[in-house]
């Protein structure tokens, strides 16, 4: 034991030498362009976000102090609750509907098949263009030439406003984002799975668990870091929804899917308010991060059921 405590003393200063005294050089450099990056496009950007939202600012005239009326008017801005509202109705149905599609897909894959290609064909609608995707998809839902309406028109005699109508159009955009992203949330889940060892399910099999016992007591809870991250990643993206609804609808029909980021979009540059339009910004980046810590924490996204 003393020979061990004396070899493990003599290491430690080793380590302490001055061989190793320069270590905290290369490890400045190494972070250096992350440290510089996160800077530059992280930290300045919100800080000068909260300053303009304290200010009136228009693109051709400097900043000008106005306090907290900013705030005030998005308190009582009627066009800011109802698109929250709208983004959060989208929010929820692309979360619930996202997280069981990716789930059931992974554990299809798992269980059926573990080829690259397979994967590389779920893994596709998340690496097309959100541009592309959705003028795609504004086509094959025209009401007139579009391919579904023909085959929906086939089957009920009628066809059906899906863009069109403010009952179908926040479903229906909740659906493409669910189809667009739900290769990227089903490949990490899959991940995931494959961490499981099967020895968990042999001794479940041996005591006479089912495979829906299985799944419900074994797969999800060992799933919990996964699933966590994977939801925490669906709300943010469906929060900052843009692209989708900017190309399908532009925040029609009478609002009906105007969502947040596409109305903080139309006052910075559309009517160049940037100190009411940064003010909103800084109200979803609040929201959001208000979201995240509390998901974080009911979903204790920490912790592991594997030990």
């Amino acid at each position: 034991m003393a020979t061990l405590a004396a070899g493990t003393a003599s290491r430690r200063r080793n380590n302490t030498g001055p061989a190793h005294r320069g270590d905290w050089r290369l490890a400045a450099v190494l972070i250096l362009p992350a440290t510089v990056g996160f800077i530059v496009f992280g930290a300045v950007p919100v800080f000068r976000g909260i300053y303009l939202s304290f200010t009136r600012f228009r693109i051709l005239t400097p900043p000008r102090w106005t306090g907290l009326d900013n705030y005030r008017r998005l308190l009582s801005d009627d066009v800011f609750w109802k698109s929250l509202g709208v983004t959060v109705e989208y929010v929820v149905l692309s979360v619930v509907l996202g997280l069981a599609v990716s789930l059931a897909t992974a554990v299809i894959m798992h269980r059926l098949t573990r080829s690259t290609v397979v994967r590389g064909i779920v893994l596709l609608p998340f690496l097309v263009s959100g541009v592309v995707a959705a003028l795609v998809w504004q086509w094959m839902l025209d009401p007139g030439l579009g391919i579904v309406n023909i085959v929906v028109k086939a089957l009920t005699g009628h066809n059906v406003l899906f863009l069109g109508s403010q009952g179908w159009v926040i479903p229906t955009l909740s659906l493409i984002g669910v189809w667009k992203s739900m290769g990227y949330n089903a490949i990490l889940i899959f991940a995931g799975l494959q961490t499981i060892a099967p020895q968990i399910y042999e001794a479940g099999r041996i005591d006479g668990a089912s495979e829906p016992r299985m799944f419900r007591y074994l797969t999800l809870p060992l799933l919990r870091p996964i699933m966590a991250m994977v939801v925490v990643l669906t709300v943010i993206g469906s929060f900052q929804v843009f692209d989708l609804v900017a190309v399908t609808t532009k925040g029609g029909p009478a609002n009906a899917s105007n969502v947040l980021p596409l109305y903080i979009y139309s006052k910075g540059f559309t009517e160049f308010d940037f100190g009411y339009a940064v003010t909103m910004s800084m109200a979803l980046f609040v929201l959001l991060l208000t979201i995240t810590f509390v998901q974080l924490r009911l979903l204790r996204a920490n912790e592991s059921d594997t030990n």
